[in-house]
């Protein structure tokens, strides 16, 4: 009989192996990166240093006397040269200095983009504004009170990065399932090969059918792909999938979280959100606004992985010996809402529900007139409300 739980522990290492490489990786590129502006910033005063020296010898032809003063003043530069750059070794010569801090930078140029081709960036060009921050929510439009129904709304325009209507944005709400896209960012981050395994264990499944989770169907001892647990996260917002990332990355439910809240300090949410858990499920500590869940799906939207998944209307896992044919999913908001008027295209999307949250849904819009948009609602009756909302706000505020 095969022991399933021996095998994923060896997965693990193997799995802790490579993402240990990865960072390490990393923070080599950041080290390198920092060494070059330092070389940069020695080259270029190298450069300043020999450009004065060539108009000191200049002016020591066209006036042959002032021998004294010429040699005090190469003395000086000498001194100042070597306070400019006290860490680079000086030559005999200014000009040896200099190439040699150029064959540096340009070595390092050489070995940064060695390991970007062995790790490719996961950030594509994105076609709207960079950063985090939202300006004008206090001088945004009110959300149409007739027409959207959720108690929190937000819309920001990605292009400026401003808010562009809003109702209650900034105060604490329960994110429930929107949770994963945070989720699957996190995990995107850490992943080397969506082709890896994962075996789905018995405290896995408990753990989704003891929390009355929405779930893919994985069961105890089948062996799925990383891609599948992505996929299965997001469409279906499967509670055993999300789970089977979190012990992949980490090794652990408690680690994983870690992970996410150290991902909302990088953002800049810190102060506004914190999870408990990867799947979403109600905890008095577990919370964010609607400003913080629409920074969240920027950030996703930003990784390509990432977006790739949020955008899938539907996915079918890979074949297993419980499941031959595998298992069809869907998006469903993406797939309800993409035949309604919304002024463009609802490119990605990720829903939520728990009692104490009501229906709510994160989605990225993308206009007919090439605009970027994300709107976030929390708070109403149904699944299909909230999809009505995020169409009404689209309709109403979009350009």
């Amino acid at each position: 009989m095969r022991d399933f739980e021996s095998e994923e522990r060896l997965r693990q290492q193997q799995r802790e192996m490579k993402r240990a490489k990865i960072r390490e990786m990393r923070r080599l590129r950041e080290r390198r990166k920092k060494m070059l502006l330092i070389a940069g910033a020695v080259v270029i005063v190298c450069l300043g240093v020999g450009g004065i020296r060539l108009l000191g010898n200049t002016a020591t032809k066209e006036e042959p006397p002032a021998q004294a003063s010429v040699q005090e003043d190469t003395e000086n530069l000498e001194a100042t040269d070597a306070e400019a750059a006290p860490s680079v070794q000086t030559a005999s010569a200014g000009d040896t200095e200099g190439e040699t801090a150029e064959e540096t930078a340009s070595n390092m140029e050489d070995t940064a983009e060695e390991e970007q081709e062995e790790e490719p960036a996961a950030n594509p060009d994105i076609p709207f504004a960079s950063g985090y921050t939202f300006e004008g929510a206090d001088s945004a439009a009110a959300v149409n009170a007739e027409t959207v129904l959720s108690t929190y709304a937000l819309l920001v325009d990605l292009d400026n990065n401003t808010v562009v209507a809003q109702r209650n944005a900034n105060d604490r709400m329960i994110p429930a399932s929107m949770t994963k896209i945070l989720t699957v960012l996190v995990a995107a981050e850490h992943v080397a090969d969506l082709e890896d395994t994962f075996t789905i264990t018995r405290e896995i499944t408990d753990y989704s059918y003891s929390n009355d989770c929405s779930a893919v169907g994985f069961g105890d001892g089948e062996t799925v792909t990383v891609r599948d647990l992505l996929y299965g996260t997001v469409l279906p917002s499967g509670a055993d999938a999300a789970a089977g990332l979190a012990f992949y990355v980490s090794g652990s439910l408690e680690g994983f979280v870690d992970l996410m809240n150290e991902k909302l300090d990088e953002l800049g949410l810190s102060d506004t959100a914190h999870f408990t858990n990867c799947v979403g499920l109600y905890d008095e500590n577990h919370y964010c606004t609607p400003y913080d869940m629409a920074v969240i799906l920027k950030a996703a939207v930003e990784n390509e992985l990432c977006r790739e998944v949020l955008s899938a209307h539907t996915y079918t896992t890979s074949p297993t010996e419980q499941h031959p044919e595998g298992i069809t999913i869907s998006n469903w908001f993406l797939r309800r809402i993409e035949d309604k008027e919304t002024n463009g295209e609802v490119v990605c999307a990720k829903t939520g529900y728990v009692a104490q949250s009501g229906s709510c849904a994160a989605s990225y819009e993308v206009t007919d007139s090439g605009k970027h948009y994300i709107c976030v609602t929390a708070d109403t009756y149904s699944s299909w409300r909230c999809i009505y909302d995020h169409v009404a706000i689209y309709q109403e505020y979009t350009e």
